[in-house]
Parts: C-alpha cells; structure tokens; sequence
C-alpha cells in the first residue's frame, strides 16, 4: 500500500473488506468440501492408486466393499467451514459466499474503470516487469523500496493485484463451473477444456492455494511496509494522520470477520436446518435458474468407459431383498402411483420391454469423484408416456428399497422436467451387463445433469406429487432431509 496520501475512495475499501470476509468463507467451506472427498486426480476415472494427491490416511481395502463415504474427513471448525463431517452445510456456505463474492467482485470492476481508478492499478507500460524484479530483489534481501516507487502500488504489488484480480479470479470461476454436472453435460467440450471435471477439480484446488500464498504474501507486506500507513489507507483512505484509529478500526474489523467464522460454523453445526432453508433463499433461485432446463448432450465412446467405478451406498440387507438378488429379481416389481390417470406395477420383465435407450455418460458424485459408464434402459419419459401424471403433477418422487442414515426408506424429488430429459433413464444394464447390487440392481435412476445421490438406486416405486414439502422433513430427498444437501444440484 502507499505511504503517500493517495485517498482511497469509500467504495474501493468497502469492497475491500467484503471481498476479505467472503473470500475467507470462501476458503473455509472449500476445505470442507475437499474433505469430502480427500484425494485429487488427472484422470477423470478417479481409479484408486492414481491420485497425484492424496489428504487423507484412510487406504482403501481390497477384502471388503469400500464406499466414497468411508474416505470422508472430519475437519476442525478453526479450519473449515462449518467444520465436522458436513458437506452439505459446507456446499451452502460455498455456494453463497461465491454469489455475493462474484457480485462484490462485479461492483469492483465496474467502479474501477467507471471512475478512472484503473489508472493506478493496471500497468500501462512494459517497464513495471524489470521494475517489479527490482521490487523483489528489494523484499527477500530484507529491504523497503522508496516512498516514490507506491502510485499507489509499488510495481510488484500492482502486478500482483492485477494477476489476482483479472487472473486467478476468473480462473476459479471457470474451473469451478467445470465440475458442475449441468453445464458438462450440456457443454461437454467445455469441462475438457481444462482435461475433464477432475483436471478441473485439481487445477481449482490450486488456485486455492495461489490465493492462500497470495493473502499470506499480501498480509506479510501491509505489515512490513508499514502496517499503521496502510491500516490508514484501508480504513480512512489515507494514512497522513489519524493512524492509530484506523489501526484500531482495522483490528477490530478483522476480529469482527474471525468471530463470525467462528458463530456461523457454531450455529451451522448447531441448528444445520435453519442455516440450510435461510441459505437455500439465497442460493436456490439462481442454481435452479441456471441449471433446470440443461438438456445432457454427453455420448462419450465405449473406449471412454472407466476401469473402475467408485461404488457409494451399500445395497439393502433385508431378506426380502436377497432373496429377489438370489432368483434374479423375478417377483421384484416397480409401482408408478400418486397424481397419475393410471397407477401401474412394472416386473423387472416388463421394464425390459420398454424402448431401451443406451448412453455413455459422465457420473458426477457431489464428494468430488466421477467416472464414465455405459447405461442401459427405458427413459422415464416411456413410464410418463404410460401413467400419464396429471396437470397439478410437478415433482416426481423415486423411492428406493434401501433406508437412509435416519432409519427411513430413501428417497428423493426429481422437477417433472428434469424427468422429461432425453438421458433421464431407469437403468437396469451397466456396460452392456446387469447392474449389480452395489450399483444399484436391478433399476436405478440417472439423470444427466444432477449430482448422483440424485440417482436413486434400488428404485422400487415413483411417486408423483404437487409439491416434495410434505413429505417428510420437506427438503427434497433423504440427502436433503439428513445430511442438508441442496434440493437443486445441477452444480
């Protein structure tokens, strides 16, 4: 920062200290998510042993079935956000911080160029590189470059903002919107523009980190240049006097951004269904707005197929359902019900009749993982086309045959138009073979352009509805009801 008094206008150091306090949820509720799913990879198959890196001790054994969920992490609340295990807690807070982050960071922009303000930050002239290296040379051998050299940056810290702003900015913009299913799924090409969802997994991650060397570098430099000087242009706009109150000010806005970490993880971890529906006003609309009319335009080719295909959920141990595994789910049946003109029961046979649909498809698993597969089966549309839901039928409900993590039978809501979707099918073949009972025998849902716990395996009955809040915590699906996951998951 200068040690001249440049006045720094209310609007630069308003946006400042937002940008402080939602990059730092920011940071937060990403270590959560990364803890979610602890391993990071090139390749978009995600096939055990070929981590480039691994944050977590837990090996995945090869004597017993091993599920996604077995590598997730606890993480402490001083690190992560919320802290625990809570990656639905930690997806909203994600969410919402990057929402008024990017609208913090447009406000910026725009003001920046609108008043003329560019002019002190971006170079105009090639001669800030060698003037920057000068600046360098000047920080590690423990000098200060002179007053004249801040206008208001010195040459290295403006290109360091420059690169940050306009740079690494944008790139975690664009390296994030690479993981979501709906936009892959509809821009296929797009997600390999940076190698693949978990390229772009890995390569987000690293911009995490430039951002954390970035902000220890940056804080490391306020206090070394002169913390009092640039405490005054932070906080009043400049630093010609009054710099005792504005470091007073300035502690106290940082204690401020600290405590809420700390109250907000509290109260995440305390009352998560609170936190969940006030954040969901925030982040539904737009997620919803963005992602409910993706059609998936994915046909990858067989050769695409993954070696290896992380399994997640185990299946039911009731012995009702072991004993249709053992007679090949002869006497299993599916029951369409609810706001239909016709209520049906399908036999694993007659499902088989249906008009089968083949696709070869990237899975999405909200931890983090993916995998290509082939899926066979008839599109949900071919049930619709039967049962006919009627006009007041907005919401689909898939029920399975195995019971969530509150005891309960699973379930979740699809929107009647992501059922309508041309990939959304009820697939009963895995790469030209019978699903098996990990993946989700004998029928299990896919739906393209949404997460996969989305997916219902074990499908056992549809429901159509008017609307998924009455059925029973009102959150949209056993992940939503008891882990706090978001209803619309097309990012």
């Amino acid at each position: 920062m200068s040690h001249a008094a440049l006045g720094f206008p209310v609007w630069i150091r308003a946006t400042h200290w937002i940008n402080v306090l939602f990059i730092g949820f920011l940071i937060r509720a990403g270590i959560q998510i990364l803890a979610a799913y602890p391993r990071l990879y090139w390749n978009v198959h995600c096939t055990p042993g070929t981590e480039w890196l691994t944050l977590t001790k837990k090996v995945i054994p090869k004597d017993r079935l091993w599920t996604a969920l077995d590598t997730e992490e606890a993480v402490p609340s001083w690190l992560a956000q919320p802290g625990g295990n809570n990656l639905g807690m930690g997806r909203h807070w994600h969410f919402s911080a990057a929402l008024c982050w990017v609208l913090n960071g447009l406000v910026y922009v725009i003001l920046l160029f609108a008043t003329g303000e560019w002019t002190r930050l971006i170079p105009t002239s090639w001669a800030i590189f060698p003037a920057a290296w000068h600046t360098l040379v000047t920080y590690v051998t423990l000098g200060q470059p002179p007053a004249s050299a801040f206008h208001p940056f010195d040459p290295l810290q403006q290109l360091a903002y420059v690169a940050v702003i306009f740079g690494l900015a944008p790139f975690l913009i664009l390296t994030g919107a690479a993981q979501s299913p709906a936009i892959e799924a509809q821009f296929p090409r797009y997600a390999w523009l940076f190698g693949g969802r978990q390229r772009a997994r890995s390569l987000h991650f690293l911009g995490l980190a430039a951002f954390v060397v970035f902000i220890i570098m940056h804080t490391a430099l306020v206090v070394y240049t002169g913390f009092s000087h640039n405490m005054g242009n932070m906080i009043l706009g400049q630093s010609t006097h009054d710099q005792g109150r504005a470091v007073a000010i300035g502690l106290s806005l940082i204690a401020l951004i600290l405590l809420t970490f700390g109250l907000t993880s509290w109260y995440s971890r305390s009352a998560p269904r609170h936190v969940q529906r006030a954040l969901s006003l925030l982040i539904g609309p737009p997620m919803r707005a963005l992602t409910l009319r993706a059609r998936s335009r994915q046909q990858y080719p067989t050769s695409a197929i993954s070696p290896y295909f992380i399994v997640n959920g185990r299946p039911p141990e009731t012995p009702e359902y072991e004993r249709m595994q053992r007679d090949d789910f002869k006497d299993w049946r599916i029951e369409v019900r609810g706001l239909v003109a016709h209520s049906r029961s399908f036999s694993l046979a007659e499902v088989r009749a249906l008009p089968k649909q083949t696709q070869v498809t990237v899975h999405h698993c909200i931890q983090g993982w993916s995998g290509i597969a082939q899926w066979g089966g008839p599109p949900v549309s071919a049930i619709l086309a039967l049962c006919e839901p009627l006009p007041t039928a907005r919401y689909a409900i898939f029920h399975s045959s195995n019971i969530d993590t509150s005891n309960r039978p699973f379930y979740e809501a699809l929107d009647l138009r992501l059922a309508m979707h041309p990939q959304t099918l009820l697939a009963y073949e895995m790469n030209n073979a019978p699903l098996t009972a990990p993946h989700g025998a004998p029928l299990r849902l896919r739906v393209e352009t949404l997460l996969g716990f989305k997916m219902v395996k074990w499908v056992c009955a549809i429901e159509f509805v008017a609307d998924y809040r009455a059925i029973r915590d009102g959150q949209g699906g056993s992940r939503e009801d008891n882990m706090y996951y978001e209803e619309s998951v097309g990012i």
